[in-house]
């Protein structure tokens, strides 16, 4: 599998071709729709073989983001995909990305046979052989309809076009929207064990946090268009901690400044970071916050964030 390219001048002032490990980076990266900053100066590195989680509300610029990645909109700023110009090399930047949005869609009238010729006739790297023989595990049959198919068997057959396809980068969007909770486990647990390695990045955007958590070597949160977390799993674990307390030592707690506080059936649930843990054990019990703890309470601080500085303005 080839690396990730990019171009420099040599002493002779020839284009050389270097290889970088850095699958995406960008540097202020921008995305406008009239007057609405939808991404506001965004400086980003993905490395290559991690699975990032791209998280975010409604209207964040996960979406935005996404289609700059992908070459599908324009752009302010620096950015470089496999280290390509997504904007002016897309073709070639494409033969080495896949992208997925929600694997429940297909279109319903089209044979396996023909997806899978189709398939192969817009992708290069896509193997015939690799899907047939992944198929070959499963009930899905060339002859089958998508129509005929349960969900089950859709996911199936995406994950084996999917898994054929000899990418670099794998960008998965709401991949398994409307889809059970039974055939969203068998996507990412098949997606980890038969397709993702060393050599390939994937980023995936969710709702559905608590379901990708296991699988993610990164997690980057984003709020209003702008980076509101970027670090790995192993960082979250050593930054962050919840302490939760009986009601007569929430006082204790909150005199120890944490990001966050919840309440849940009589008890306080608060969150820290970086903070001296031998001086929070006195007071309850320790635990890692879950993505989806980390992520309400990272909202809800930037909110609070953004309220004080439109207020402070206003006045």
């Amino acid at each position: 599998m080839s690396e990730a390219t990019s171009e420099a001048m040599n002493e002779s002032g020839e284009a050389t071709v270097t290889p970088t490990r850095n699958v995406i980076e960008a540097r202020g990266l921008c995305k406008r729709y009239g007057r609405t900053l939808a991404v506001d100066h965004v400086d980003l590195v993905i490395p290559t073989g991690r699975i990032v989680g791209l998280i975010g509300p409604n209207g964040a610029g996960k979406t935005s983001v996404l289609k700059a990645v992908l070459g599908l909109s324009g752009y302010e700023g620096d950015l470089k995909v496999l280290g390509r110009d997504p904007s002016s090399q897309r073709a070639s930047l494409m033969e080495d990305v896949c992208f997925i949005a929600d694997v429940a869609v297909l279109p319903r009238w089209i044979r396996v046979r023909e997806l899978i010729e189709v398939t192969e006739k817009v992708h290069p790297r896509f193997s015939r052989e690799k899907c047939l023989h992944y198929l070959s595990t499963t009930k899905v049959r060339q002859d089958h309809k998508v129509k005929q198919l349960s969900k089950g068997m859709v996911v199936q057959l995406h994950l084996a076009i999917v898994m054929a396809i000899d990418a670099r980068l794998l960008v998965l969007d709401e991949p398994t929207l409307g889809l059970d909770i039974l055939y969203r486990k068998q996507f990412y647990t098949n997606l980890l064990n038969d397709y993702f390695d060393e050599e390939r990045t994937i980023v995936i955007t969710t709702h559905q946090v608590e379901e990708v958590e296991h699988i993610l070597s990164d997690l980057i949160f984003i709020q209003d268009g702008k980076i509101a977390l970027d670090c790995s799993m192993e960082e979250v674990q050593e930054r962050y901690v919840e302490l939760m307390v009986r009601a007569d030592r929430a006082d204790e707690a909150r005199a120890l400044k944490p990001l966050f506080e919840r309440v849940l059936m009589g008890r306080h649930i608060f969150l820290f970071k970086n903070a001296d843990r031998e001086r929070l054990k006195p007071l309850g019990e320790l635990h890692t916050p879950s993505v989806a703890d980390l992520f309400v309470a990272t909202m809800s601080a930037g909110e609070a964030e953004s309220f004080e500085l439109n207020t402070g303005a206003a006045a």
